[in-house]
């Protein structure tokens, strides 16, 4: 992911029932590319979202697991 200012930012990965599973970044994070590998081997193939929060911009996108 990219940032384009510096300030607060969170990655978090929610199943379909909308839980939280897994938070990857909790951090003042400076501007810039970053990247991040989810270590998913103990979660089961299926649909999942992410959701990137950085100072006032929210994103939430879909993701597909396969094993």
């Amino acid at each position: 992911y990219e940032l384009l200012q510096s300030g607060p930012t969170q990655l978090t990965v929610f199943n379909l029932l909308g839980e939280s599973i897994e938070l990857l970044v909790s951090e003042d994070q400076s501007a810039g590319v970053y990247r991040i590998e989810w270590d998913a081997s103990h979660y089961a193939s299926g649909i999942y979202f992410y959701r990137l929060q950085a100072s006032n911009f929210v994103q939430t996108k879909k993701m597909v697991l396969l094993k």
